[in-house]
């Protein structure tokens, strides 16, 4: 496991770890597959040929914000579970913010690492469900969130998602997982980005902070890792 790394800019770990991943390759074509299609990662890939399919879940909020997106070579949206992910297909896959909100969500990340080749990265954003935020987040009933979003995230943002928050769903989680399954996490970084973090969702994620005696911290609500999936094809994984 590595130290913790700070990067200047919010895509900048993830481009450079595709960038190294393409150089490691010999500048051959990258095959990305994208899971979790709402959010759009800021990636400085020029120069390098890549081949972007999206995937996720098939909600009225989710396929009118995929419609839109230009960057995706093609995308499908249906249950995780069984969406098609051809078998080592992928060199990258990325999930932004999905983890958070489904169900089942092992079994999806099993289903996703079939189809990485080996040697291949897994980059995950996620909110953690062990941060105050996450707390809040999942335990915040529908109605309310839904009344209180438009007034809490920036215009246009899609939402409100599922806060399913399994326990996976945790940076303490993600390592468990990868432990199991042979997976080499090579960064881990953690920040605070969450869309209701201003001052009155700062005070309210504060005060659970307090209540919680620091087990659910406020010192970040996101989690980003980089995975590499091994080359040997012994290691203990589907």
């Amino acid at each position: 496991m590595s130290e913790l790394r700070s990067v200047a800019l919010r895509g900048d770990l993830f481009s450079q770890r595709i960038r190294e991943q393409w150089t490691e390759q010999l500048g051959r074509r990258l095959d990305l597959l994208m899971v979790g299609c709402v959010h759009e990662e800021e990636l400085d890939l020029e120069r390098i040929e890549t081949r972007i399919t999206g995937v996720d879940e098939d909600l009225p909020a989710i396929r009118a914000r995929v419609e839109q997106r230009t960057d995706l070579t093609s995308w499908t949206l249906g249950d995780l579970r069984s969406v098609p992910v051809r078998p080592r297909s992928y060199d990258v896959i990325m999930i932004s913010y999905l983890l958070e909100r489904i169900l089942h969500t092992e079994l999806v990340l099993d289903r996703l690492l079939h189809g990485l080749r080996p040697g291949g990265l897994m980059l995950i954003r996620m909110r953690d469900r062990n941060s105050a935020y996450g707390l809040c987040d999942r335990i915040t009933p529908g109605w309310m969130r839904k009344a209180l979003w438009s007034r809490l995230v920036p215009a246009g943002t899609t939402g409100p998602l599922p806060a399913i928050y399994e326990r996976v769903t945790s940076r303490d989680g993600m390592h468990a997982f990868c432990l199991v399954r042979g997976l080499m996490i090579t960064d881990d970084e953690t920040s605070t980005s969450g869309p209701a973090m201003g001052r009155v969702g700062g005070a309210v994620v504060a005060l659970a902070d307090k209540l919680s005696r620091g087990r659910n911290t406020s010192s970040h609500d996101e989690v980003t890792m980089v995975i590499r999936k091994p080359q040997n094809h012994f290691a203990r994984l589907i």
